[in-house]
């Protein structure tokens, strides 16, 4: 019986006798020219409204700079976290993976395992796990890209692995954290956590440097320095600390909410988007609706899993800007 998602754990295929990708002359030469190296560190963010991913690398400078973006395949559920097994959703936070999490003879190809549920999420009582990052096109609270593009980003990220980073982080989140979005989504009532998780996108895109995510008070807390440890439990109260942004961030950060609250506090009303059950990039739903399900299938992957439900794909709301393309830079 085929399968359409992802299983209560994405199984160890041990017949499978194929090498696990390895990174291509082609990936390592466009990284020589953005002055990255195969083992600099690497972190992923993903974007659900978009059906985007994007692969950071540390550059010569030092800081994280884009690699490359890759259009995803399939997602499940709808904007929001995902707080309960079977609920479809794909989850949304911070995410830090290490090299034991990589499946390189995945049922979906290869994965890596996000690590749901976190520290925090696990705290609020969230259930549910084996949720993956992966090929083929289906999802049941996953995000599934195409072989091709799963493959090259797990060559990336365990290449960096292997070159001495201990864990990458994932930032997961439910669109691209501008005012203009936030103020959008102002009435969903996740807005609260998205305004915590918009602190962390905020400090990665002014620095472009990994926010360090600590869980306490029921939330996320970045960059800040507790006396002792780390809080004990992200269900109490926050214990003193003090934070290591400099006092120049900390104004950028501040002018970021400001602008988040005189956008939502504009009189126009925008309807937010509504899926029916997760989304797809554009550039994957004109091959839908114009070869089919079935075609499409063989097309993204090599395995026969069937694209998950693709009606509701066809129905996902979100348009990208016409004549889409890898994106080489971005302006938060």
């Amino acid at each position: 019986m085929l399968l359409t998602g992802c299983v209560a754990s994405d199984m160890m295929l041990s017949d499978v006798s194929s090498e696990p990708p390895k990174l291509s002359s082609a990936v390592t030469a466009e990284m020589a020219k953005k002055a990255m190296t195969p083992d600099a560190p690497v972190l992923v963010r993903i974007f659900k409204q978009e059906s985007e991913l994007e692969v950071w690398k540390v550059d010569k400078t030092g800081n994280y700079a884009l690699f490359k973006t890759y259009p995803m395949c399939r997602w499940s559920g709808k904007l929001g976290p995902k707080t309960s097994d079977g609920d479809r959703q794909a989850p949304e936070g911070f995410y830090h993976v290490s090299a034991g999490m990589l499946n390189p003879k995945s049922q979906y190809y290869v994965s890596f395992n996000l690590g749901y549920p976190n520290r925090l999420e696990s705290a609020l009582g969230y259930t549910g796990d084996a949720l993956m990052v992966h090929g083929a096109c289906s999802s049941s609270g996953c995000y599934a890209m195409t072989d091709q593009g799963v493959g090259e980003i797990y060559a990336i990220v365990q290449a960096a692995l292997k070159g001495g980073q201990e864990r990458f982080q994932v930032q997961a989140f439910p669109f691209r954290m501008t005012a203009k979005n936030m103020a959008q989504h102002r009435d969903d009532p996740n807005m609260p956590f998205w305004r915590t998780l918009k602190e962390g996108y905020d400090l990665f895109a002014l620095t472009r440097r990994q926010p360090k995510v600590s869980a306490c008070g029921r939330r996320y807390v970045f960059n800040m320095d507790f006396q002792g440890n780390e809080p004990a439990s992200p269900l109490a109260a926050c214990p003193p600390g003090t934070t290591q942004n400099a006092p120049a961030l900390v104004a950028q950060l501040e002018a970021e909410r400001r602008k988040v609250d005189e956008a939502s506090s504009e009189s126009r009303s925008v309807a937010a988007l509504s899926y029916v059950d997760g989304g797809m990039h554009p550039s994957f739903r004109s091959i839908l609706k114009n070869q089919g399900a079935t075609k499409m299938a063989k097309s993204v992957s090599g395995i026969s899993y069937p694209v998950s439900r693709p009606e509701a794909a066809l129905a996902d709301p979100y348009s990208a800007p016409r004549n889409w393309k890898p994106r080489e830079a971005v302006k938060d």
